[in-house]
């Protein structure tokens, strides 16, 4: 299974939760859970959480160091594969997927001795993989955050200001014409305007609608925007595709 691993942040019973997770293990949901039926996981309690409950940056390599020892034993044993870890109200829980379970604790203890955290451990059956299909796996909206962020990043280390408002351009996808005419003339109320329609003989596979308006594309104001064009998109039962805007510099 290959390695790539995305982040965000997310509410989790009323509180702020940073999770990390293997997107490549998704494909393993689509060849029968590639064999690991068990889901095992470690709680380790912070030493120093910060006021939010998330990990200090003083504390930040120690909890890499726990995390690489772990997936060190997990290997050793054979047993299983790091898909994620979720930090929340100052603990650190690292989930494993696990073709058997009963060297899980085994395997857990050797990792954690060379460290002075308080820790548990424990294991279940999960065939369908449903921790990591809803706890660790974002969401559609989650996933949207995901890429803007993404999105902010590239643009940020391009040199760009992001507090500088310009016209940031969306796409969105309709099962017909009237949904889309319907959704279009809801956006132009908000000041949005329409630059194109895609019809899907253009080689796309539904109604498209691609409308601008000026913006700041920052993180938490691009998040708000995005995640408000979902909702209104469903709405009109189309699907939000995502936004590009051009490079602005300080």
């Amino acid at each position: 299974m290959q390695e790539f691993w995305e982040a965000y942040m997310k509410p989790l019973d009323g509180r702020p939760a940073a999770v990390s997770f293997n997107a490549e293990a998704a494909d393993m949901l689509r060849e029968d859970n590639g064999g690991m039926g068990f889901v095992g996981f470690v709680k380790v309690k912070l030493k120093r959480p910060t006021e939010r409950g998330l990990v200090d940056a003083a504390e930040h390599d120690d909890i890499g160091f726990v995390e690489d020892r772990l997936e060190l034993e997990a290997l050793r044993y054979r047993i299983g594969k790091y898909v994620g870890r979720i930090v929340t109200g100052g603990e650190v829980t690292f989930v494993y997927y696990l073709k058997y379970d009963f060297e899980w604790p085994d395997a857990v203890d050797a990792a954690m001795e060379a460290f002075d955290y308080t820790y548990e451990t424990g294991s279940r059956m999960d065939m369908e993989w449903e921790v990591y299909r809803k706890l660790l796996y974002p969401t559609p909206k989650e996933w949207q955050m995901i890429h803007n962020h993404h999105t902010c990043d590239r643009l940020r280390e391009a040199g760009d200001d992001l507090r500088q408002p310009r016209a940031v351009e969306h796409t969105a996808y309709f099962p017909s014409s009237r949904n889309r005419d319907d959704f279009t003339a809801a956006v132009e109320k908000e000041g949005f305007r329409l630059q194109r329609t895609p019809e899907p003989a253009d080689g796309v596979p539904q109604y498209g609608a691609v409308f601008y308006r000026i913006d700041v594309p920052h993180y938490y104001e691009i998040d708000d925007l995005t995640l408000h064009l979902i909702d209104l998109a469903e709405s009109f039962g189309g699907e939000y595709d995502g936004w590009e805007t051009s490079l602005v510099k300080g």
